[in-house]
């Protein structure tokens, strides 16, 4: 049992340089200086003492005080050091280990339709053209036989940022600017690359959108060999069992014109839901050039002719994988995109 200070401190030094943990070193803590401590105690005797005794009692209690205080304090830091000490050798990391593998990431959905587009007229012949997202009207309409004021233009509602600066509405001012360039044909190149119209957004339709487009020139060319390219590509893309069909339709930068349609991979054209019991899906659409669109390129119409096609990678990437709504693409969920 403890009588005096002195022995109050030298007991209780002894037990704070052997406490093990912060635990037991708060365990001391409250038995000095806690409500019932030792330390609290003996200065609660004080007002209980002679007068003239007072002040010399509360100098001494209040030096233990002081010297406890800071014996705790010391061991605290101590116990501290040895905990880290611990953390350091048990969980540090070893540089030369090596590491977790990390998560990889993938192409995108529509990039690897893209590249598998690529990959099929590259090995026809095609080379890859890439032009400017944002032109002008004379590349975007007037090369391209879509004059101002033609009702057809209402197909291409466009983004403006000056009366002759816009965002393109199709990758169809790369072929002009292609034809410029390479000036003597043969010339057999696609146009891949993000266009914009004015479409509200829906199912079916974006105001973004990505497109490739195809253009052959050289002599003697025929509706034949531009079916016969389409049906290579689609059956590369989709299997062999797909079929091609072209159907008349009107575009001012061909003549003649069609829109060309793909069996349905669902029911292989016997007719289902997915293609509205039709037995076959949109894709986009094709025709032999203009002659005007060939002469304001460059070409002599005289001398050269060429056919064109073009469709949305979108759509395309809806036909191959299935996919109803358009708008997955570009949300950026995880649980759709990691399923390609």
């Amino acid at each position: 049992m403890i009588h005096g200070p002195d022995e109050l401190l030298n007991d209780y030094k002894s037990q704070i340089a052997v406490t093990r943990d912060e635990k037991e070193l708060e365990q001391v803590r409250v038995a000095l200086f806690g409500n019932s401590g030792a330390m609290t105690n003996l200065i609660k005797e004080i007002p209980g003492l002679p007068k003239e005794e007072r002040s010399d009692r509360g100098r001494l209690l209040n030096g233990i005080k002081q010297q406890l205080e800071g014996a705790i304090a010391a061991r605290l830091g101590e116990l501290r050091v040895e905990r880290l000490a611990d953390i350091v050798e048990t969980e540090a990391i070893d540089i030369t280990f090596p590491g977790p593998p990390l998560g990889q990431g993938h192409l995108h959905v529509l990039t690897q339709v893209r590249r598998q587009i690529e990959t099929v007229l590259e090995s026809l012949g095609y080379q890859v053209e890439l032009g400017p997202e944002v032109e002008t009207e004379w590349y975007n309409f007037e090369a391209l036989n879509l004059t101002a004021g033609h009702p057809a233009r209402e197909n291409w509602d466009s983004f403006y940022f000056t009366p002759e600066l816009l965002l393109r509405a199709h990758t169809s001012p790369v072929q002009i600017r292609a034809m410029q360039r390479i000036k003597e044909p043969p010339i057999y190149i696609i146009t891949p690359g993000r266009c914009y119209r004015r479409d509200a957004p829906e199912a079916t339709r974006l105001p973004y959108f990505s497109q490739v487009e195809g253009l052959a020139i050289d002599r003697a060319l025929t509706v034949g060999d531009m079916k016969g390219t389409l049906l290579y590509m689609i059956q590369s893309l989709y299997g062999i069992e797909r079929k091609v069909r072209v159907r008349p339709s009107y575009f001012p930068f061909t003549e003649p014109s069609f829109e060309f349609d793909v069996t349905c991979g669902i029911c292989n054209g016997m007719g289902c839901k997915s293609c509205r019991h039709k037995g076959w899906l949109e894709v986009g659409g094709c025709g032999m050039v203009h002659p005007q669109v060939l002469r304001n390129g460059g070409i002599d119409p005289t001398e050269w002719n060429g056919y064109a096609w073009g469709f949305g990678i979108e759509r395309m990437a809806m036909l191959k994988h299935d996919v109803d709504d358009i708008r997955l693409f570009y949300e950026s969920d995880l649980r759709f995109l990691e399923q390609f």
